[in-house]
This record gives C-alpha cells, structure tokens and sequence, in this order.
C-alpha cells in the first residue's frame, strides 16, 4: 500500500449533519463500493456530582494528534480491505446533543466495515491525544476521563 499523506481531522466546533450528508454523498459515484459504516460521537448531557455537562471543550495538540490519527487510518488500511476511511474529530467547544467524531468507513464488502469501524474508534479512544473540558451549567468545569 502506498503511504499516504497525513491530513488534518479537525473540524472547528461541533460537526454538522450537512457536513456528514455531504461526505457521504460524495461517495455515490465510487461504484466499487458496497458497504459503509458510519460512528457519531454526541455530547451526552451527563450528570456529575449534582451538575449537569452543557458542552464539551476540546484541545489538541494537533500536530501530534493527525500523525496518531493517521496511524491509526493505516494500520485499518492494513488490517481491513477498505475502499476509504475518513475521520473527524472537532476542536472547540461542542455542546450536548451535537456531534463531535465523525468516522466513515467504506469497502466493497459489508463484514471489513463493521469490524474496521469498531477497531478505528477503540484505538482513537485509546490512543489520540484529544482533551476534553466537561463544562456545567454554572461556568465550572473538569477535564474529561474516556470511558
């Protein structure tokens, strides 16, 4: 497989249901494919310690973050046979109910989908330096822990 640049993933702000539908309408007129997957990461409105979250703020250092991202997109182009594989992570502040990862997995068959999308979001989980403020109700905050 040939390397392939490292992109930037992040999207300033929540990410917007036109901004998805976009995405995968541009891939109607690539025929080879048979099978797409989608994940959409949403701010839950958790409630901790009597407050409930309103937003989340995401930080990066994001240089560092897209070669992780990217490392992760090509170790899923080794594993899996996939026709694309596109991820979006936001930046900033994202409040509950909106969207904050986009992962978009596509191949000619149904099954590397499946099991590509669940491998791409247990390693970005794991593995990308993406922080998160939970923010409250009353301006206070705490730094999210991945669960």
């Amino acid at each position: 497989m040939e390397k392939t640049a490292i992109k930037n993933v992040f999207v300033e702000g929540a990410i917007s249901p036109e901004f998805i539908a976009r995405s995968i309408a541009k891939h109607q007129s690539k025929t080879g494919i048979g099978a797409h997957d989608i994940f959409l990461g949403q701010v839950r409105a958790d409630e901790i310690g009597g407050k409930t979250v309103t937003a989340i703020d995401y930080s990066a250092y994001e240089q560092m973050a897209n070669r992780v991202f990217h490392e992760i997109k090509e170790t899923a182009f080794r594993d899996f046979e996939l026709s694309c594989l596109h991820i979006y992570h936001s930046i900033g502040r994202v409040n509950t109910g909106e969207i904050c990862l986009f992962v978009f997995v596509s191949s000619p068959h149904r099954k590397p989908v499946f099991q590509a999308l669940q491998q791409v979001v247990e390693e970005i989980k794991a593995k990308a330096p993406v922080f998160g403020k939970e923010c409250f109700e009353d301006d206070s905050y705490q730094w999210k822990v991945n669960k």
